[in-house]
């Protein structure tokens, strides 16, 4: 099959989206599929199977910064694209997002597939251009949404239905890792982990920096290791008496990422919204790290209710260091949680999403051209696929 994929979001910025389709297309390329993803990009140094169309333009939204391409040029690019293409399918993603997405869907003369990403509450501006992106969305044969709150923001802002099919994981690259020395856990020193964007105030390093003390005040021996881009110079000034205890790593390689995991006796996620999935949650417990998160909906959804790992009060950071130093006191209950939270990764493995998403493919192959779906391949996925939550 002939796959053309779209991410809306620049390259150069590794995000979740981004992430995403970097491990589908590899996926889909082993099992002998040809894919080409176009993508915004200034650097020269893209995988073989990616196609820029330039740079991107930062611009606020969902409480961080997406860097999206758009203008005359970049049109005619992605049209360009399209036609030399010769897809069986496109994938788009986020294609209500004003970039390349939107325009390979304008543009496409084979069956769409849309994935949604995207989980927020009430936006006026979505509200405001629903009618106007009514037509788009005519011409997508069928909708995959990566959680139950992705689906939600898809129908209460734009109508329709969509699929469930979560984001993938590598599991076993995170099952196997080796843990670095100087990173890994102890019975006497056991590592908390953060990883997020610093100074993006919705993945709630705050709220970690401040349970933090209290954590320590009760074991002694614990270390926090924190890592990802960003300054914050405010939190790293105040976290600074605490000297050892606690680290910034900066930004990591997926390598070290899996590594830190695979050491790291509680992986804490604090985010605050604007989550629609959680990948780094189902990365930890792939690693056998246990996992302590806030009560955000896609957060209880990927911890089975709180089966595969503890979750406190949103934002609430008093609550955060109970539930740690509680984990901390049972270590016993901590690895059962984490025994836990490794078998329920395993559906989130790469090769069970693709598995999904080809016959997402398959499904939407049997349309015609962009909007000849009348729901039909919505209706036959829904009796095919299994696990989806509807």
């Amino acid at each position: 099959m002939r796959i053309g994929i779209v991410c809306p979001y620049s390259w150069d910025v590794p995000g979740g989206v981004q992430f995403h389709i970097r491990d589908l297309a590899g996926e889909l390329l082993r099992r002998g599929h040809e894919v080409s993803v176009l993508t915004p990009s200034e650097h020269a140094d893209l995988p073989d199977f990616a196609t820029s169309v330039g740079a991107a333009v930062p611009i606020p939204f969902n409480g961080s910064v997406a860097r999206l391409s758009f203008g005359p040029l970049v049109s005619a690019r992605t049209r360009r694209w399209l036609d030399e293409g010769g897809f069986d399918v496109l994938h788009v993603h986020e294609p209500t997002t004003p970039s390349i997405s939107m325009l390979a869907v304008m543009n496409a003369d084979v069956p769409v597939v849309a994935t949604f990403h995207s989980s927020m509450d009430r936006s006026y501006a979505r509200e405001m251009t629903a009618g106007v992106l009514r037509p788009l969305m005519e011409r997508v044969s069928v909708r995959i949404a990566v959680s139950a709150e992705a689906r939600r923001t898809l129908i209460e802002h734009h109508g329709g239905d969509a699929v469930i099919i979560p984001n993938g994981v590598e599991t076993r690259a995170f099952r196997e890792a080796a843990p670095r020395s100087e990173w890994e856990q102890t019975a006497e020193r056991p590592v908390i982990a953060f990883l997020g964007r610093l100074d993006e105030p919705r993945k709630g390093l705050s709220v970690f920096a401040e349970a933090l003390p209290a954590v320590l005040d009760a074991h002694p021996g614990a270390r926090f290791l924190i890592a990802g881009r960003g300054g914050a110079e405010e939190i790293r000034q105040r976290l600074s008496v605490h000297g050892d205890s606690v680290r910034f790593l900066g930004e990591v390689t997926d390598a070290d990422k899996q590594s830190l995991l695979r050491g790291a006796t509680v992986y804490v996620a604090p985010q605050t919204g604007g989550e629609s999935f959680g990948i780094v949650l189902v990365e930890a417990m792939s690693a056998g790290c246990a996992v302590v998160a806030s009560e955000l909906a896609a957060f209880r959804a990927v911890l089975a209710d709180g089966r595969a790992g503890l979750l406190f009060p949103t934002g609430d950071a008093r609550a955060l260091s109970d539930t740690l130093i509680g984990a901390l006191d049972d270590r016993a209950r901590l690895a059962e949680i984490a025994r836990i939270g490794q078998r329920e990764a395993a559906q989130y493995d790469w090769g069970v999403v693709t598995d999904r998403i080809l016959a997402v493919y398959q499904a939407a192959e049997g349309t015609a051209r962009p909007g000849d779906h009348g729901g039909s391949a919505l209706d036959l996925l829904r009796g095919r696929l299994r696990g989806e939550g509807q």
